[in-house]
């Protein structure tokens, strides 16, 4: 994962979310009004504001561009309850969220505000929450994210990342899932199927800012998948709900659907979410060229292994539904056992390197096991909080793992200290909540309302087939 070319301006980095002032509510105010002028003048006329809730789903509320300075400056209000919205939509109220009671108030990042290609007349920009007194919401994901990427900062640290984003095109708008286009997996008749709409989803993307690096079929029928260029973590959370909303504009628009649901059919390839990060420190990509296995600098390597010992607790918030579990399945490249290697897709951690020559730019770990249920914000924040505690506690990684770990003999297995990750929602979610580094780093509100929400879904889909479970969550993602 390589710095943004030098030619490409950088995007501004998201401001510190501290209590609002009333000199700060003018700068919002005036930096408002100016991009309303600017959205005027290309027919714009109105924004959405976007949050993503504990199960995944991307919420919003959109002002008409007249009343953008006083959502910029004083927020628009919308319930605290959505932070306990199953996706179904239903409500599983716990200590801290889930009442009728409270407002909240989104404040519109204008730093993020985007002309939406594929919705003529819209633009996009997250929201961050607070409260009515101008405190940020201690359930903000967004400012979680932002709050771990500045604690790794404040070690001198920074951190590039980058959501692969995989997709199943469905032909009409039934509820029923039929492949878009049926060649032969990563073929290019699968692409000449369908690439008049690909082309536009790329014109899409660029027309928004958003580089592209690839975009490729994908092992089932109608299933693609796009990377875009790294960004600081919170930015590429924000790519993550911009890229996922634009794809599924344009495929609206050509009277298709597209599902980013973590399993499309019960039998078959599910659709993964998987995340690219590199540690730098100093300009410098602490993922090559230390004495570490592969390259890896200590730093690197205890980043790694921090992610590597808390992937069993990380799975509540980067697996987070029941259909989840579905697509966890060995030999599938999910990534399903607790072990990291080189180029290994079987692994949960894939060290990528990168070809020799380009290593210092290119060299980072996938996280594989994880999917696009999750919210991106939530995700980001935990993952940073684990590499965070690795690189603290001078961590190591095992012995890397160069064959699928599937195909081990068990025995082999537990000498090497290879353990299968979680094989439920539930045991995930219990992981979580025994995990202390999570739980001193996400705070009591982020782990109980997680709980909260992860087991009311268990409870939804509660003595469910396969297939009722994938039919009741595959366009809700």
């Amino acid at each position: 994962m390589s710095q943004p070319p030098k030619s490409q301006s950088p995007r501004p980095q998201p401001p510190m979310l501290r209590p609002l002032t009333a000199p700060e509510r003018a700068r919002r105010a005036e930096q408002a009004r100016t991009a309303a002028a600017a959205l005027a003048a290309d027919g714009i006329e109105a924004t959405a504001v976007t949050w993503v809730d504990t199960s995944g789903i991307t919420r919003v509320k959109a002002v008409p561009l007249a009343r953008l300075e006083q959502a910029a400056a004083w927020g628009v209000g919308a319930s605290p309850v959505f932070d306990a919205f199953l996706l179904d939509d239903s409500i599983a109220p716990g200590r801290y969220a889930g009442g009728p009671v409270g407002d909240l108030r989104l404040h519109p990042d204008l730093g993020r505000l985007t002309r939406l290609a594929a919705l003529p007349g819209w633009a996009w920009a997250p929201a961050d929450r607070y409260d009515q007194d101008g405190v940020p919401h201690p359930l903000d994901a967004r400012a979680l994210a932002r709050r771990e990427a500045d604690r790794l900062a404040g070690d001198g640290y920074a951190v590039r990342a980058a959501f692969e984003i995989e997709w199943c095109v469905s032909a009409g708008a039934g509820d029923a899932f039929v492949p878009a286009s049926r060649g032969p997996a990563y073929g290019m008749t699968r692409l000449t199927e369908l690439a008049g709409y690909l082309r536009e989803i790329l014109a899409a993307l660029a027309a928004q800012g958003v580089a592209v690096d690839q975009v490729h079929p994908e092992y089932a029928a109608g299933q693609y998948e796009v990377s875009v260029a790294a960004a600081d973590p919170v930015g590429a959370a924000d790519l993550a709900v911009l890229v996922r909303e634009t794809v599924r504009a344009v495929t609206a628009r050509n009277g298709m659907r597209a599902t980013f649901a973590p399993k499309v059919l019960a039998g078959g390839v599910g659709n993964g979410g998987h995340v690219h990060l590199s540690l730098w420190r100093d300009g410098t990509n602490l993922m090559s060229g230390g004495p570490g296995p592969y390259g890896l600098t200590p730093e690197g390597e205890g980043f790694t292994a921090g992610i590597l010992e808390r992937l069993p607790a990380l799975l509540a918030v980067g697996a987070p539904a029941v259909a989840s579990y579905l697509r966890l399945v060995p030999s599938h490249w999910a990534g399903v056992f607790a072990c990291w290697g080189r180029e290994n897709r079987e692994a949960a951690l894939r060290l990528v390197t990168g070809s020799v020559g380009e290593r210092d730019r290119a060299a980072n770990v996938e996280v594989k096991c994880v999917d696009l249920a999750a919210n991106p914000y939530l995700l980001v924040a935990a993952l940073l909080a684990a590499g965070r505690a690795g690189i603290g506690a001078g961590s190591q990684l095992p012995e890397p793992v160069e064959e699928d770990p599937a195909g081990m003999h068990e025995e082999t297995r537990r000498k090497l200290g290879i353990a299968a990750l979680p094989g439920s929602l539930a045991e995930a979610v219990a992981a979580f909540e025994e995990d202390p580094v999570l739980g001193a780093a996400l705070g009591p509100e982020i782990v109980d309302t997680v709980a909260t929400v992860r087991r009311g879904e268990i409870a939804l889909f509660e003595g469910a087939s396969d297939d009722e479970v994938v039919e009741r969550s595959r366009w809700r993602y």
